[in-house]
């Protein structure tokens, strides 16, 4: 299995023929309004552009996943990305609540349904309820998903998408014990409330709990995640974990294989 990170959430999964599109935020740098204009530098979204690299990659995509796309997530399916998914008809699993919402930006949606394990392409995939903050503000933010994935001779794949760290989170890394897991690590918070994704101190508990690889994302990208890359390898380094959890680039591609 190869991961592609392409930036922000957006990755792309590679396994044999198939290629998942997962939350694709494909806009030009600086095209998207800030997402926080008094707790965070009103900067523009994406602070960062597309790699090259990952730009190419898009034209092989058969299938997508969307985590959650409404209320504003436009860091999980833009204008752009909906585009593509639409013009190249490619299937796109999502959430039941957002069926509808897809149809109607003619995309292909094939709703499943949140915690239950369901056949996915010649494998299973489970979605995983996902708590977008801490407190009131998740009811705010709107509920979204991860994904755990278990494709054929591929190493389990468990996406933990925009959450805080809750019950459903660690039953995931306890009990389906994922080969690879990959972490929200931006610590994202809009201009009230709590955050909105893990602290990099739940992040350092997700890498502790987790039975395998963990790597980091949801970095550098938005004006309203201020944690970077460089904060999350200190924190692991001063936990023990630098081992065990990757941090990479926007358009690195990382390979994991069954049983390594």
């Amino acid at each position: 299995m190869q991961i592609q990170f392409v930036r922000n959430a957006t990755l792309i999964i590679r396994s044999g023929k198939q290629v998942i599109l997962l939350d694709p935020m494909l806009a030009e740098a600086g095209s998207i309004p800030p997402f926080a204009l008094l707790r965070h530098k009103a900067v523009r979204n994406p602070l960062v552009p597309v790699p090259e690299s990952a730009t190419l990659a898009l034209a092989d995509v058969t299938h997508a996943l969307i985590t959650h796309c409404q209320r504003g997530h436009a860091d999980h399916l833009d204008r752009k990305g909906t585009r593509l998914l639409a013009s190249m008809k490619v299937p796109t699993f999502c959430r039941k609540a957002d069926e509808q919402h897809l149809r109607r930006k003619s995309i292909d949606a094939r709703p499943l349904v949140t915690n239950e394990r369901q056949p996915f392409l010649g494998g299973h995939i489970t979605p995983v309820l996902a708590r977008h903050g801490h407190g009131w503000i998740a009811s705010l933010m709107g509920s979204g998903v991860g994904y755990f994935i278990e494709l054929s001779g591929e190493p389990s794949l468990y996406v933990a998408g925009d959450t805080v760290l809750t019950d459903d989170v660690r039953r995931v890394l306890l009990d389906l014990r994922p080969d690879v897991a990959v972490v929200a690590a931006g610590n994202a918070s809009v201009d009230v409330g709590a955050p909105i994704l893990m602290s990099i101190e739940e992040v350092m508990e997700f890498t502790a709990l987790a039975p395998g690889r963990v790597v980091a994302n949801h970095l550098e990208a938005l004006n309203h995640c201020p944690i970077t890359r460089a904060q999350v390898a200190t924190a692991a380094k001063a936990a023990g974990l630098c081992e065990k959890l990757s941090i990479p680039a926007d358009g690195d591609i990382l390979e994991f294989e069954k049983g390594r």
